[in-house]
C-alpha cells in the first residue's frame, strides 16, 4: 500500500510540474499577444484553472514532506511521546476539516456547474472548483498515512 501511495505522490509531482510550466507559458504567451494587440482571450482563464489544481497538488506535496509552516516552539519542550500525541490530535483536527472541505467542496462544484470561465465558452467553472474537494481527498489520504505512522512511532517508543 505504501508503494502505491509513493507512486501516486510521484504522479502528483509530475502533474503539478506540468501545470506550472503550462501556467508560465500561457501567461507569457498571453502577455506577448496582448503587447502585439492580438490578445488570447482564453490564456489567463486557462492559467487560473491550472493554478487552482497545481496549488492543491503542491499543497499535498508539501504536506507529504512536512514542508508546511508550523510553530513548534512550545511543543518541542515536551517528551517525544507527548509530541506524538499532540501530532495525532492535530492530524485528527485536520482530518475533520478535510472531511468538511470534501463535502462542501463537491456541493460548491455542483453549484458552479453552469458558470463558465470568462474567455472559454462552454468550459464550466465546476472543473476548477473540483480542485478543492479532490485536493482535500489527497490531503486526507496523506493525513491518514501520517496518523498511522505516528501511531506506529508511539508503539515503537513504548516497546
Amino acid at each position: 500500500m505504501r508503494k502505491i501511495y509513493e507512486f501516486l505522490g510521484k504522479i502528483e509531482v509530475f502533474v503539478a510540474s506540468i501545470f506550472l510550466v503550462a501556467i508560465v507559458i500561457l501567461v507569457f504567451t498571453g502577455g506577448v499577444a496582448r503587447f502585439f494587440h492580438n490578445p488570447i482571450s482564453w490564456a489567463n482563464p486557462l492559467a487560473s484553472f491550472l493554478f487552482a489544481w497545481a496549488s492543491m497538488l503542491a499543497m499535498d506535496m508539501a504536506y507529504r514532506k512536512d514542508k508546511l509552516m508550523n510553530v513548534d516552539l512550545l511543543v518541542k519542550r515536551f517528551s517525544k511521546r507527548v509530541q506524538g500525541y499532540i501530532k495525532i490530535f492535530n492530524y485528527l483536527i485536520i482530518f475533520i476539516f478535510l472531511i468538511y472541505l470534501i463535502i462542501f467542496g463537491f456541493k460548491l462544484a455542483i453549484v458552479q456547474k453552469y458558470r463558465t470561465f470568462e474567455g472559454i465558452y462552454g468550459f464550466s467553472y465546476m472543473w476548477a472548483t473540483l480542485s478543492i474537494p479532490c485536493g482535500a481527498i489527497f490531503l486526507l489520504i496523506t493525513t491518514l498515512v501520517k496518523i498511522i505512522d505516528e501511531i506506529k512511532g508511539l508503539q515503537n517508543r513504548r516497546n
